[in-house]
């Protein structure tokens, strides 16, 4: 036999290690892969999907609909988590739930007749999709939309698509529902078709849980005869199994304590830093800005250097929040976890397409603190849901009432504001809930949402450096026995405190753990990333500006105002800038009053600060008020130099009120109707001349 050379032992050798790769499918040598090693996307939980291509994804897993969701803070995903769950408990649909980054469009023209689609989508601002629904909007309304296909609008290429649509708006904002509105149209103009009525919550008017409950049943009701469908009791399915490790302590490496990430949880955190990763920023200053005991306004500086975060004058900060202390012992304990807090749990997605919301093997206690929304609003079908877990007949009469009256819910529940730890105390304090299963809290309660805070400071001026002005929210409810305090402008308040010396902070009796995981936010740190946003200055500073921004509704505007005097400082031309601003006293809440007087001098006779100071006199006098007793310097602004006007604030009621004002302005000075004026204002709007930042 002839003797083998180098090159057939190499040839040889590859053809061994291929043969054994196939047979093995590596499974000698292959490693697990962490899900949240690498993948940003990913860190909230998720494991890339494999495939874009849903029709692939459903074939692959077997489900027969899909549940897509355009989400902002977490409502429309977990409402989309809600249908399929009920889908499958009630009426045996194969559901699943999709993020709407997560695929691609062009092939919903072969989406099988005998499937589903439904879309749950948010309106965010003034109109915009929410940001994981930019590119499927952009897509569907697009002038030229170009499915797999082909096939124009006249070809009707989504004839065999049925949807379900559902919309979460404000009807404070102009564009109420436009998301859900404009989507809906534009696939029935392709050629798909509508199965019942397209729904329509409205946060603004706080009927958004019950909107959304009296749309879904006669929806359930159409869809059952569209797919012969048939309803049955509806039990407890769990879409997570929860383990408990004995094999691991909360204090080894690989257990995560509130880290979104791998690299957060090995001590190398990197960017890009954004809405799945937070930079973990340093806090260099923070004050009080309000001169009262008994309410508080923080001023924070934020450092970005070395993050390669940037960010513009007029976006939004995200501030990713810690529960505090009392509410996570309260939420522990009634469910009689208390004693097994840092027991290591993993969490798995029982079901192939199930989003796992956070990083595992976690422990209860980090699970509860970093990423559960325990202090969020409770839903009537969430409660009903726990009522076959409660400890006792009595309870569980309670829970189902509670369920099912609404009423009765609104009076007992909502209008107390409370969190699903005090409902459950609420109902049986005196035993703990220990049947109710952890997988039905992780997945009945909202993930816990980044808080977005409008950046009071230039990029021009400080491109490292952002302000934040946040009002610290404590509110006492009428016939309440407790006071509702805001998630993160308590914790913002409590560093605050660290930061001035208080070794022991607890703001409102709250107590949070503002070290971090492992002590990673220790030095006065706190995890953010920027979102931006179209609230901004004209690009030429010459151009006028009108801004009206009470209370902390001036954040924003402190940043134009520091823009527009260091350009006039730097010796650039700057246009008319008017201020409205509002507060109770000059004495009391009047923010950042020493400042004002600095930047008129950089400014000159450009800059006019107009004041309404609401208590300081018998009758109320707010910034409408002012505004309108300029309405003849305003009027001129706007018509002859095309003034840019900014409002920012409380949407429903000061904006709403401005905007009338407004409106009543232009008529009166140009002498147009107020049919006409109306629509200048409209007007106004649609081409970036009136711009909002406002929340409810």
């Amino acid at each position: 036999m002839a003797q083998l050379d180098t090159l057939d032992l190499i040839v040889l050798t590859i053809l061994l290690i291929g043969t054994a790769a196939y047979f093995t499918k590596g499974t000698y040598w292959g490693v697990p892969k962490d899900p949240y090693a690498g993948s940003y996307s990913n860190a909230n939980g998720a494991k890339a999907s494999k495939s874009r291509n849903i029709l692939e994804k459903m074939d692959e897993t077997g489900k027969n609909c899909v549940i897509f969701y355009g989400s902002q803070t977490g409502t429309a995903e977990d409402y989309a988590s809600r249908l399929a769950k009920e889908g499958s408990s009630r009426f045996g649909l194969k559901a699943m739930v999709a993020d709407l980054e997560d695929y691609d469009y062009d092939n919903l023209d072969t989406f099988p007749d005998d499937k589903v689609a439904m879309f749950v989508l948010a309106t965010y601002g003034e109109g915009e999709p929410t940001d994981n629904a930019v590119d499927f909007y952009e897509f569907v309304i697009g002038e030229d939309v170009s499915f797999s296909n082909g096939g124009a609008v006249e070809e009707k290429p989504l004839s065999s698509l049925k949807f379900v649509a559902f919309g979460l708006g404000n009807n404070t904002y102009e564009h109420y529902n436009s998301m859900v509105r404009r989507v809906t149209a534009a696939l029935i103009k392709y050629g798909a078709s509508k199965i019942g009525e397209a729904g329509e919550g409205d946060d603004g008017a706080g009927t958004m849980e019950e909107d959304f409950l009296a749309w879904k049943e006669p929806m359930w009701h159409e869809l059952s005869e569209k797919m012969a469908l048939e309803e049955r009791e509806a039990v407890y399915e769990p879409v997570f199994g929860v383990t408990e490790r004995a094999d691991l302590n909360a204090d080894d490496h690989e257990v995560y304590l509130g880290e979104p990430n791998k690299n957060h949880l090995e001590g190398t955190s990197k960017g890009p830093y954004n809405s799945h990763n937070p930079y973990i920023a340093p806090i260099t200053e923070s004050k009080e800005v309000f001169t009262v005991k008994d309410r508080n306004c923080l001023h924070m500086e934020i450092d970005i250097s070395g993050s390669n975060l940037s960010y513009q004058t007029g976006d939004h900060v995200a501030v990713w929040p810690t529960n505090a202390g009392k509410e996570v012992d309260r939420f522990l304990d009634i469910l009689g976890l208390g004693d097994k807090r840092h027991t290591v749990i993993s969490v798995k997605g029982l079901d192939p397409t199930a989003r796992v919301p956070f990083p595992t093997p976690t422990t209860y206690d980090a699970a509860v603190r970093y990423h559960i929304e325990i202090c969020g609003v409770v839903s009537r079908q969430f409660v009903s849901s726990l009522a076959a877990f409660a400890p006792d007949e009595s309870s569980k009469a309670e829970m189902t009432r509670l369920g099912n009256d609404k009423d009765y819910f609104q009076e007992q529940i909502s209008s107390q504001y409370l969190n699903i730890a005090q409902v459950l105390e609420r109902v049986n304090r005196s035993k703990s809930w220990t049947a109710v299963p952890f997988s039905i809290m992780i997945e009945g309660i909202n993930k816990i949402q980044p808080r977005y805070y409008s950046i009071s400071s230039s990029s021009f001026v400080q491109k490292n450096q952002i302000s934040i002005t946040a009002v610290v929210e404590k509110v006492r409810i009428p016939g309440a026995d407790h006071i509702v305090k805001g998630v993160t402008t308590n914790y913002l308040l409590a560093l605050k405190q660290k930061q001035h010396g208080d070794p022991n902070p607890d703001p409102h009796g709250l107590t949070y753990a503002i070290t971090g995981p492992r002590n990673k936010y220790d030095g006065i740190h706190v995890p953010v990333h920027i979102r931006h946003s179209n609230f901004k200055l004209p690009s030429d500073p010459s151009k006028p500006i009108i801004m009206v921004g009470p209370g902390s509704g001036v954040a924003p505007f402190r940043g134009f105002i520091q823009e527009r005097a260091a350009q006039a400082k730097a010796g650039q031309t700057v246009g008319k800038t008017i201020l409205f601003f509002g507060c109770r006293k000059s004495s009391e809440d009047f923010l950042y009053k020493d400042e004002w007087d600095s930047f008129a001098a950089d400014l000159g006779p450009s800059f006019s600060l107009i004041t309404a100071f609401s208590r300081e006199q018998p009758q109320k006098i707010y910034v409408q008020n002012r505004l309108r007793e300029n309405a003849t310097e305003v009027n001129s602004l706007l018509e002859n130099q095309k003034a840019n006007f900014y409002v920012c604030g409380d949407a429903a009621n000061m904006a709403r009120e401005v905007s009338v004002v407004l409106g009543q302005i232009i008529s009166e000075q140009r002498g147009v109707s107020a049919e006409k004026a109306e629509e200048i204002v409209k007007h106004m709007r649609s081409s970036g001349q009136y711009q909002e930042d406002v929340w409810s």
